[in-house]
C-alpha cells in the first residue's frame, strides 16, 4: 500500500477569486492515488463550501490579520494533527499566516505568488515594506512558484537572488466549452436578447478597478442604447460601486450580482469581457473568458499582457483610463469582424496553453522535487513513472527546471 503525501494548501480567503479558483482546479486535478490534499482558508466562503461538498477536508481559521500569535498556534496544531508532509501557500497573506508554524514543525513550504503584494502605485514606504516582506517569504520558502513570466522577472528585478519556477495557471477546460448546453442568464436579469453584454467578473476591489469600468461604460451607454453591463462579484468597494452606478445614472443599464459558481453560463451570455486591473499575477477569469471564445479587453499589466496580445487575440489598454476602455468597448461593439477574429484567436491560445490538468502535473512534480530535497529517504520518481504528460510537455518541464 502506497502512503499518500499529505499536502496542506493554504489560501487567504474562502471567496471565489483567481487564487481560489486556482486552488479548486489544483485540488480537482491532483493525483489522489499519490497525494491527499487538505485545504486551509482564513475566511469562510463559497470556495470552502464547494470543497467540503466534494469531500475535501477543509479547515477555516478565521483571521483578518497575519500578525496573530494565537492563530499561528492554531495553524501549528493543525499541521501536527493532520501530520502534513508539505505546505503549499497560495498568496502573500496565506504564506505569512502559515510559514512560522511550518518552520516550527520542520515542514517544507512551497509558495505560489498569485501577483506580488507590492505595486508601483503604492507609496515608497509601503512598497519598500512589502518588497522586504516578499523577500523574506521567498527565502524562507523552499520553492517559489510564479504564475507568469512577468511576475518571475519582476521578482528578479526587485528581490536579490530571487528564483522561481514558472507554472502557468490553468482552468478546467471541460467546464468551459462552447459546444455544451448552458442555462439562460439573460432572461432572469431582464437583459434584452439584442443587447451587447459587457461583463465584469471580479472582486469589487481596488486591484480590479470596478470604478473605471463604470466610468468607461457611461461613455458607451450614452451613445449606444443596445448595451448592458453585467457586474458579478463582491468586495471592499461594494458601496462605492453602487454609488458610482447611481451617480452616472446607470441603474437601468448595469446589472449587479454577487459571486456565482456558474461562470461558464455567465460568460456564454456575454459578448465582451473586461478586466481593467491595476495589477495581476495571471488572471484566471481572463483565461476562462478566452476559453469560451469571448472578445477580451485587459490592462497592460503583469500577467494580463502575457495572455493578451493587442490587436491579435484581444485589446490592451492602460490602467485607470476610462476613455481608453470605452473606446475599446466601442470598437468591439461596432466592428463585428474584429470582434470575431480576436475572440477566435483568444479561444485557440487559451486551450493550447492553459489546461489545469497540465498545471497540476507541473505542480505535482514540484511537490516531488521539494520532498526529495527535504525529506530523508524520499525517492523522487521519474516523470515517466508519475505523470501522463506528453513528451513535449515533459521536455518543457525539464527545461523549465534547468532555467529556474
Amino acid at each position: 500500500m502506497i502512503t499518500k503525501i499529505k499536502v496542506l494548501l493554504a489560501i487567504r480567503q474562502g471567496q471565489i477569486g483567481g487564487g481560489e479558483s486556482h486552488v479548486l482546479n489544483l485540488v480537482h486535478f491532483l493525483d489522489k492515488e499519490q497525494f491527499e490534499p487538505i485545504v486551509l482558508s482564513f475566511t469562510p466562503g463559497p470556495m470552502v463550501d464547494r470543497l467540503r461538498e466534494s469531500g475535501i477536508v477543509t479547515y477555516v481559521i478565521d483571521s483578518k490579520s497575519p500578525v496573530n500569535f494565537q492563530m499561528w498556534k492554531q495553524v501549528k496544531a493543525l499541521l501536527q494533527k493532520e501530520k502534513i508532509d508539505l505546505v503549499h501557500a497560495h498568496g502573500t497573506r496565506a504564506n505569512m499566516n502559515i510559514i512560522w508554524a511550518a518552520k516550527q514543525c520542520k515542514i517544507p513550504v512551497i509558495y505560489t505568488v498569485h501577483g506580488w503584494s507590492f505595486h508601483s502605485d503604492q507609496s515608497f514606504l509601503v512598497q519598500t515594506a512589502r518588497i522586504i516582506a516578499e523577500r523574506k517569504l521567498t527565502r524562507w520558502s523552499h520553492l517559489t512558484i510564479t504564475v507568469s513570466d512577468s511576475n518571475h522577472k519582476t521578482g528578479q528585478q526587485l528581490i536579490k537572488g530571487f528564483q522561481s519556477r514558472v507554472i502557468f495557471n490553468g482552468i478546467d477546460m471541460t467546464r468551459f466549452r462552447r459546444d455544451q448546453p448552458f442555462n439562460d442568464i439573460r432572461t432572469p436579469y431582464n437583459i434584452p436578447a439584442n443587447h451587447t453584454v459587457v461583463v465584469f467578473i471580479a472582486r469589487m476591489t481596488l486591484q480590479k478597478d470596478p470604478i473605471t469600468m463604470i466610468q468607461a461604460f457611461k461613455y458607451v451607454a450614452d451613445r449606444y442604447p443596445d448595451m448592458t453591463l453585467l457586474m458579478i462579484g463582491q468586495g471592499d468597494l461594494d458601496q462605492a460601486v453602487s454609488d458610482a452606478i447611481a451617480q452616472n445614472g446607470l441603474q437601468k443599464r448595469v446589472v449587479r450580482d454577487d459571486f456565482r459558481l456558474d461562470v461558464a453560463d455567465v460568460l456564454n451570455a456575454s459578448d465582451i469581457y473586461c478586466l481593467p486591473s491595476h495589477w495581476e499575477g495571471q488572471p484566471i477569469g481572463l483565461i476562462e473568458a478566452m476559453a469560451m471564445g469571448k472578445a477580451v479587453i485587459a490592462t497592460h499589466v503583469d500577467g494580463s499582457k502575457e495572455l493578451v496580445q493587442d490587436g491579435v487575440n484581444g485589446l490592451l489598454i492602460d490602467p485607470q483610463q476610462p476613455k481608453q476602455l470605452a473606446s475599446a468597448i466601442e470598437r468591439l461593439h461596432t466592428d463585428r469582424k474584429l470582434h470575431k477574429r480576436l475572440a477566435e484567436q483568444a479561444y485557440h491560445l487559451s486551450r493550447e496553453r492553459y489546461d489545469a490538468a497540465f498545471m497540476a502535473d507541473y505542480i505535482e512534480d514540484a511537490y516531488r522535487t521539494t520532498l526529495s530535497e527535504t525529506k530523508p529517504g524520499y525517492s523522487r520518481p521519474s516523470l515517466s513513472q508519475t505523470s501522463p504528460l506528453k513528451k513535449k510537455d515533459i521536455s518543457r518541464l525539464e527545461t523549465q527546471e534547468r532555467a529556474f
